[in-house]
């Protein structure tokens, strides 16, 4: 461990992150190179989000937000797609929010279900900063097919996180 003024800085965990980040921001930008799954504005898989799943599960509210914004800062970077960032801000955000509380209620046997509920969450955010960007309640229309896009993919990605936790707990303790 490091000293950083009165705290201290487990340089294994630091790394840790970093490599999550890192790993998160991979399959974001994967993900941009895929087709659309359906001629829906913004309907997307949203598989970077396994790693913020895992995240809030394995390390806590804190950490999963340092993965988070700085995934969704350096992809805003890396693409050049700034007006995004509202959009991405503002879902992620709520999500957090939403996951971290809910992790208090369902355990880390379930966390699939924290997800869907997550992306659930990541979709009415966007949608209210959709709202407030376009000043218009029309894109609400949008909202019922992101809610059912939304369960879907946020069920896929929370089991995907379930099974990275079940397989580095296994095996981790050998």
């Amino acid at each position: 461990m490091l000293r950083w003024g009165d705290k201290f800085l487990d340089i294994r965990k630091i790394s840790r992150l970093g490599l999550l980040t890192a790993l998160a921001l991979i399959i974001f930008i994967v993900e941009l190179r895929l087709p659309d799954i359906a001629p829906i504005a913004g309907m997307k898989l949203g598989l970077a989000n396994i790693i913020t799943v895992y995240a809030v599960y394995t390390y806590g509210g804190a950490e999963a937000a340092l993965i988070l914004y700085a995934r969704i800062l350096l992809g805003t970077l890396m693409t050049g797609n700034f007006s995004a960032l509202i959009f991405s801000l503002s879902g992620g955000t709520l999500c957090l929010i939403g996951m971290i509380l809910l992790k208090k209620a369902i355990d880390i046997k379930h966390m699939w279900l924290c997800s869907v509920f997550g992306a659930i969450l990541h979709n009415i955010g966007q949608t209210a900063a959709a709202v407030a960007v376009m000043r218009t309640l029309a894109v609400i229309s949008y909202l019922p097919f992101l809610m059912i896009s939304g369960c879907i993919a946020g069920a896929f990605t929370g089991i995907a996180a379930q099974l990275i936790v079940s397989r580095i707990n296994k095996y981790g303790k050998k």
